[in-house]
């Protein structure tokens, strides 16, 4: 028992020292980059944070969740709020109770960098990889497809009709860009501004899964 706890204790001495590892995932809607977040997640025996951010946001800063609901990967979202309460390491910021796009993506940069330090995890779009651009041990992924398997796995997914899927992967596709591209000041989906981009209709998911999988046991 006692060489087994000190083993457990190298082992864990040795994971501080090589540092956290992140993954980031870029993804258009109907890619299967959220499927490939989570299946990847649990083979790695790490956590995948995805709407779960919205969450973790709400419960740091004090306010309500419905506002980083309707801020989500937009960039053209801000309101007057009269809600009071926020946390004092954030009032300095706020003027006449004005909540805009910035200060909720402050709040949610900063959950995610604390997380980042905290553990090895996946994060799925809301600009993670910029967020986390100085981070030494980070992949930055995005993840594309054909235009017919994306309708189609939308189709599957929200039982939705052909046209009322492809209405939904233009304005999310036009959201998650405006989004990115505001706050990063890179192209969301070219190749430079990723580690890894990858089409999953030609190379399928679990075979993305596989090589990612690959790649953090060499390089992490």
């Amino acid at each position: 028992m006692k060489i087994m706890k000190k083993m457990e204790e190298m082992e864990s001495s040795l994971q501080g020292e090589r540092g956290n590892y992140i993954i980031t995932i870029g993804r258009e809607l109907g890619s299967g980059g959220k499927e490939i977040g989570t299946r990847l997640a649990e083979k790695l025996g790490v956590s995948c944070y995805d709407k779960e951010l919205i969450q973790l946001a709400s419960r740091e800063s004090g306010l309500g969740k419905e506002y980083f609901e309707k801020a989500d990967e937009k960039s053209s979202f801000s309101l007057l709020s009269s809600y009071f309460g926020f946390r004092s390491g954030y009032m300095g910021n706020l003027s006449e109770n004005y909540l805009c796009n910035e200060m909720l993506f402050k709040i949610q940069s900063d959950v995610i960098k604390s997380l980042a330090e905290q553990e090895s995890c996946i994060f799925v779009g809301r600009c993670a990889d910029y967020i986390l651009r100085e981070h030494p041990h980070c992949l930055n992924v995005f993840i594309s497809a054909d235009l017919p398997d994306r309708i189609q796995r939308i189709q599957t997914t929200q039982n939705m009709t052909e046209k009322g899927a492809m209405n939904l992967i233009e304005q999310t596709d036009k959201k998650r860009a405006g989004y990115y591209n505001y706050y990063s000041n890179k192209t969301w989906g070219m190749a430079a501004s990723y580690d890894l981009c990858i089409n999953s209709s030609v190379f399928g998911i679990d075979k993305i899964i596989s090589c990612i999988e690959e790649y953090v046991a060499t390089h992490f």
